[in-house]
C-alpha cells in the first residue's frame, strides 16, 4: 500500500468516524494553536519593543538624566522606595549646566521637559487627562514629532515665556472638527494659550493614543501645572551615534555628581535613563516566555499524542477482522503497520493544521481588540506542522505495531 492510498483511507476514516477523530485531534489543535497564537504575539512584542516602543518613548542614541528611573523593574524594598522619593530633583539651573557642557558638540542636542495631566477647555467643552508638557524649542528635534499645520514655538518664545502651544491631532480633531485650529486661544486649568501649531499623528502605544497632549514652553504660564518653581522632570540629551552618547553620559554623570558634591565612593542621586533599560527588562521577559512556551506546547501535545494512541488501539480493537482480511489476502506487516501509521499522524496533522489557522485567527483578533502587535512567522506555521506529523507518528507506532503482529487466522474468527 503507497502513502497516498493509507492518507486517502486515513481521511476516509475521519469522515465516517467524526467523533473519535475530534477527540484524536483535539490534543495537536489545542498545543499548536496556543503555539502559532502566543509566538505570534511573543515575536511581534518583541520586534515592537525594540523598533517601536523603545524609540517613542525615550529616542534613539538618547538619554534623560532624571532624580529617579521614569520606569521602575523588578521588586524594591521600602527602603530602597524611601531613598528614591527623598533624591533631590532636577533643577532647571542642571539643565542649563549640561546644556551649556554639551550644546558645542556637533550633532548633540540637550532638552528639558516636564509634564503632567491636565484639563483642556475650548468654549463650553473640555477634554480630561490631557498630557501637558512644558519643554524647549530643542523638544521637538530630539522626539521626532514634526508638524502638520503651523509651527513650533522659537527659542526666543521660550526666553519670553511666550503662552503659545502646539497640540496633538487629537485635541485638533476634538475641539476644531473642519476649521483650521490655528490662532484660536485655548485655556489650560486657568491659563490661556494661543494655538501656533498642530502635529503630525503619532499613533497609539499599546493601545494608548500618542497625540492628545498640549506643548508649551517651559518657561510660560504651564510651568504652574506641571511641576513646582525651577523644577524640571528631565534633562534630554540626543547623540550622532551610540558611542558619542556614551562619552556625553559619563560627563553627565561627573558634572551632576559635581553639582550635587557627590563623595568618591558615594551612589548617584539621580539616574540617567536609556531604551536599554526597558529592553534589558523585556529581554528577560522574552526569555523566560520562550523557555516556558515548549513545555507549555509539550504538555499539550504529550495529551493529545496518548489520546491518538488510545483512539487508535480501540481502533485496532474494532478492525480486528479487516486486518485479518487483508493479511489473508496478502497484506504484509509493514502494510498494516504503514497503514495505522499514516492513518495517526494523518489525524494529528489534521488537527495541527486546524491549530494553525485557529492559532493565526487568535493573534489578529488579539491584535485588533488590544491593539497588541502579532507577527506570524513562516517558521512557526511550519513548526505546527512538523509537530502535528511528529505527534501521530510516535504515539501512533504502538498502534499501529499491535495490528502488524495479529494472526491473520486469529483476527479472522474475531467477533
Amino acid at each position: 500500500m503507497s502513502v497516498f492510498e493509507a492518507v486517502r483511507m486515513a481521511l476516509g476514516m475521519i469522515r465516517a468516524q467524526k467523533m473519535k477523530s475530534f477527540f484524536s485531534a483535539v490534543g495537536a489543535f489545542v498545543g499548536v494553536t496556543f503555539l502559532i497564537g502566543v509566538i505570534a504575539i511573543v515575536n511581534g512584542m518583541d520586534k515592537y519593543m525594540r523598533e517601536d516602543f523603545a524609540g517613542k518613548l525615550f529616542g534613539v542614541n538618547t538619554f534623560t538624566v532624571r532624580f529617579r528611573p521614569q520606569v521602575n523593574f523588578g521588586p524594591q524594598t521600602v527602603e530602597q522606595r524611601r531613598e528614591l522619593r527623598r533624591r533631590p530633583r532636577i533643577k532647571d539651573d542642571d539643565y542649563v549646566a549640561v546644556r551649556d557642557l554639551l550644546e558645542d558638540r556637533p550633532g548633540t542636542i540637550v532638552a528639558n521637559e516636564s509634564e503632567d495631566n491636565v484639563t483642556v477647555y475650548y468654549g463650553t467643552r473640555r477634554s480630561r487627562n490631557v498630557d501637558a508638557k512644558g519643554v524647549t524649542d530643542t523638544w521637538f528635534r530630539i522626539r521626532d514629532v514634526e508638524i502638520d499645520q503651523g509651527r513650533s514655538f522659537s527659542r526666543q518664545e521660550v526666553e519670553n515665556g511666550a503662552d503659545v502651544i502646539v497640540v496633538g491631532s487629537d485635541i485638533a480633531k476634538k475641539f476644531f472638527s473642519g476649521v483650521d485650529p490655528l490662532g484660536h486661544v485655548l485655556r489650560i486649568e486657568s491659563e490661556e494659550f494661543r494655538i501656533i501649531g498642530v502635529a503630525k499623528s503619532q499613533g497609539s502605544l499599546f493601545g494608548m493614543s500618542l497625540d492628545k497632549f498640549v506643548i508649551a514652553p517651559y518657561t510660560s504660564s504651564i510651568k504652574h501645572m506641571v511641576n513646582p518653581h525651577k523644577i524640571v522632570d528631565g534633562i534630554i540629551v540626543k547623540t550622532a551615534d551610540i558611542p558619542t552618547m556614551k562619552v556625553a553620559m559619563e560627563d553627565v554623570e561627573g558634572l551632576m555628581r559635581t553639582r550635587r558634591h557627590l563623595r568618591p565612593g558615594q551612589d548617584d542621586n539621580f539616574h540617567l535613563e536609556t531604551a536599554d533599560d526597558v529592553l534589558d527588562f523585556w529581554s528577560k521577559i522574552s526569555r523566560i516566555l520562550f523557555l516556558a512556551l515548549p513545555m507549555l506546547v509539550g504538555i499539550s501535545l504529550v495529551v493529545g499524542g496518548i489520546v491518538i494512541m488510545n483512539i487508535m488501539l480501540m481502533a485496532v480493537a474494532e478492525r480486528t477482522r479487516e486486518i485479518g482480511v487483508r493479511k489473508a489476502l496478502g497484506a504484509r506487516r509493514r502494510d498494516i503497520l504503514r497503514q495505522f501509521v499514516v492513518e495517526a499522524a494523518t489525524l494529528s496533522t489534521t488537527g495541527a493544521l486546524l491549530g494553525i489557522v485557529t492559532g493565526i485567527a487568535l493573534a489578529k483578533i488579539v491584535k485588533a481588540a488590544f491593539s497588541l502587535p502579532a507577527t506570524i512567522t513562516p517558521g512557526s506555521i511550519i513548526g505546527g506542522v512538523l509537530l502535528g506529523v511528529g505527534v501521530g507518528v510516535i504515539f501512533g507506532v504502538y498502534p499501529a505495531s499491535r495490528a502488524a503482529r495479529l494472526d491473520p487466522i486469529a483476527a479472522l474468527r474475531f467477533e
